[in-house]
């Protein structure tokens, strides 16, 4: 028996492999062919393959519940063709049995996710994201796609924002209680001291009535809560974060009285991705014992693609729908996932 889970696990395996290496190439091939159109004087070839090195971890970590799934029709169909899983069952081994060999591979596949979710793709995002905005522009600043961030009344962007604790372009606007504008500044540069960022090139306005008041300095210091362990999470959008960032910015969107429904619906994305995989598998299983038994190779690549993207919608509806209609972020996580869980329960036990 040892023998046989390791043949459907090897098989299982080598597919979601192969199909996660395919789902990876085609997705970086776009970025490469989008990537084009941006090319600027400091932004070439070597830039943009760069920063597709760079963003590999994410669409490694995007795939795996696809190819997943893809890989279960794709290893499980073959053997079904060459009757494989016939002469297994006549031999008496059970569907369960079956079904554990398979879930082995997903396991790791599992694995891997949560590995490159926690510790590499928040990292290789932010330096992806902060390098492109740098090199794209002519003078190191990029203000087309800068960051927002904000502590009580104050209100802050940054042009670019460059590891370990460099930022570029500093806005900063500070209103009163009745939401006027007292006193904005601009900052070409400012750099992290450890409790305190010290601002280069700086220009602050101070409104009062009619009147406002320039000054200018060649250096100064500006205390605020924002961290370099901070600037690692705005840096990025949500569902790229890290379990461990995402905790943390919460908590800090919380203590400053702000919406962090967002990260929430991110957070609970994250910690249910395990389950996401499983339930793929569970119903790729059942397609293959069930009605996709007998059909081509074609067919049930084209099922596969058409389930994981219909997974996909589905998830990209429930995520938004939890924030406009306030429903819990963990319903909209978890629905996808228990429609196809169940689904894949019902055909097994149709052939169990």
């Amino acid at each position: 028996m040892k023998k046989l889970d390791r043949y459907i696990g090897l098989n299982v395996l080598g597919a979601m492999l192969i199909v996660l290496v395919v789902l990876v190439f085609l997705n970086n091939l776009f970025v490469f062919l989008d990537q084009l159109d941006s090319i600027r004087a400091h932004y070439q070839l070597p830039q943009i393959l760069k920063y597709m090195i760079l963003i590999t971890p994410k669409r490694i970590y995007d795939a795996i519940p696809i190819a997943a799934l893809i890989g279960c029709l794709v290893s499980l169909g073959s053997m079904a063709g060459h009757s494989e899983l016939v002469v297994m069952r006549a031999a008496g081994v059970s569907l369960s049995r079956i079904g554990w060999a398979v879930i082995k591979p997903a396991l790791l596949m599992i694995v891997g996710g949560m590995l490159i979710g926690e510790y590499l793709m928040p990292v290789s995002e932010q330096k992806a994201v902060t390098q492109r905005k740098i090199e794209r522009s002519t003078d190191g600043r990029y203000s087309d796609e800068g960051i927002w961030h904000r502590e009580g009344n104050s209100f802050m962007f940054f042009n670019a924002v460059q590891p370990p604790g460099v930022l570029y372009g500093v806005s900063r606007f500070t209103f009163d209680d009745k939401q006027r504008l007292v006193e904005s500044s601009y900052a070409d540069r400012a750099t992290y001291q450890g409790d305190h960022w010290l601002l280069q090139d700086v220009k602050n306005s101070h409104y009062q009535g009619d009147k406002v008041t320039t000054t200018r300095s060649p250096t100064e210091d500006w205390h605020a809560k924002l961290t370099t362990m901070l600037l690692k999470v705005i840096v990025v959008k949500p569902d790229d974060l890290s379990i461990e960032g995402l905790m943390t910015y919460i908590g800090y969107l919380r203590e400053q009285g702000l919406k962090s429904g967002e990260y929430v619906l991110a957070l609970w994305k994250k910690i249910l991705q395990p389950l996401s995989i499983f339930a793929l598998v569970m119903i790729g299983m059942s397609f293959i014992f069930g009605p996709l038994r007998s059909v081509s190779m074609g067919l049930r690549l084209f099922a596969g693609v058409m389930t994981g993207v219909m997974f996909m919608m589905l998830q990209n509806l429930m995520g938004p729908a939890s924030l406009v209609y306030g429903f819990s972020p963990i319903v909209a996580a978890l629905l996808p996932i228990a429609i196809c869980f169940g689904i894949g329960v019902i055909l097994l036990r149709r052939v169990a």
